[in-house]
């Protein structure tokens, strides 16, 4: 599947984005060599960096 990037799209309304969300929700997440699902270990580092992150930017703004 290919990204697309274009300037001229056009804007979606709230139905339509919840539209989109409640059809991506029905879609199974499908892993591959290029995404492969995620040790319990490998989810809580992610979630220390990403909070980690989060405390620096939020001190960048405070600054």
């Amino acid at each position: 599947m290919a990204t697309v990037y274009s300037d001229n799209l056009p804007e979606l309304t709230p139905e339509e984005i919840a539209l989109e969300l409640e059809e991506a929700k029905k879609k199974p997440i499908e892993y591959d060599e290029d995404c492969p699902e995620l040790s319990p270990s490998m989810l809580k580092q992610l979630k220390t960096a990403a909070r980690n992150r989060d405390r620096i930017i939020q001190s960048i703004k405070e600054n």
